[in-house]
């Protein structure tokens, strides 16, 4: 939503300041996300819950933005859709600070984040504030995913397949995990991207298309594995 309204008002998607209406919306977002959840109980499905409420009311206000002002339909449907065509060096320069300070946050707490997969009360035992470390990792990864959206669009699913990928076919902590992540996530948006540029060849698909194909096939089998576990 940040990053549309900054379309709106004509700024640049190399502008550094898109980048900055985007990590604000972002911010926004999650902390009405974070505290409906926890008014409704503190629990994983009051949070999904309360971030589908707040995801509706976000696109609902994004599409009220895009028909008072028809010019940004455009440029503001193709970043809905996900594309690295206009992205440069100067995209790079505009985002690398914000992600910078998120990746060092989450380096630093890395060794530390392996005990959010135990209950609270044995994160505690160990010595970890779950609290603390559950906010300095959402704020960091809000920080670097909305920098990230604000040059690249909407790419979906690349922050669901990499990790979960990643994760089971090493098995690595997540000190070690977060660099292979990264170099994995940046490779699979290349082959996307490979793929979105030559399918259709002199025409170009949306990357974020081609991301959803191999990304929600993906994310069913996830819930899937999770649901027999559960069972």
């Amino acid at each position: 939503l940040g990053a549309t309204i900054a379309i709106a008002a004509r700024t640049s998607q190399t502008s550094a300041s898109l980048p900055l209406y985007a990590c604000a919306g972002a911010v926004v977002a999650v902390l009405v996300t974070v505290s409906l959840g926890g008014r409704l109980g503190h629990d994983p499905v009051s949070t999904v819950l309360a971030g589908v409420a707040v995801a509706s009311f976000a696109t609902a206000t994004q599409t009220y933005v895009q028909q008072r002002n028809s010019s940004v339909l455009r440029p503001v449907y193709s970043w809905i859709l996900g594309q690295l065509t206009t992205a440069g060096w100067e995209s790079v320069r505009a985002v690398v600070g914000y992600v910078a300070a998120a990746i060092a946050v989450l380096l630093l707490v890395a060794r530390k984040l392996d005990a959010l997969m135990l209950s609270d009360d044995e994160a505690v035992s160990l010595g970890v504030n779950p609290r603390k470390m559950r906010i300095l990792t959402i704020g960091a990864a809000t920080l670097a995913t909305a920098a990230a959206v604000s040059v690249s669009g909407l790419i979906g699913f690349v922050g669901i397949v990499v990790p979960h990928l990643v994760r089971y076919l090493t098995g690595m902590a997540t000190m070690r995990l977060l660099p292979m992540i990264t170099l994995s996530g940046a490779a699979f948006l290349v082959l996307a991207d490979l793929g979105a540029r030559t399918v259709v060849a002199p025409a170009e698909i949306p990357i974020g298309v081609i991301t959803a194909f191999v990304g929600a096939p993906f994310f069913l089998l996830v819930l899937r594995n999770r649901g027999g576990s559960l069972r």
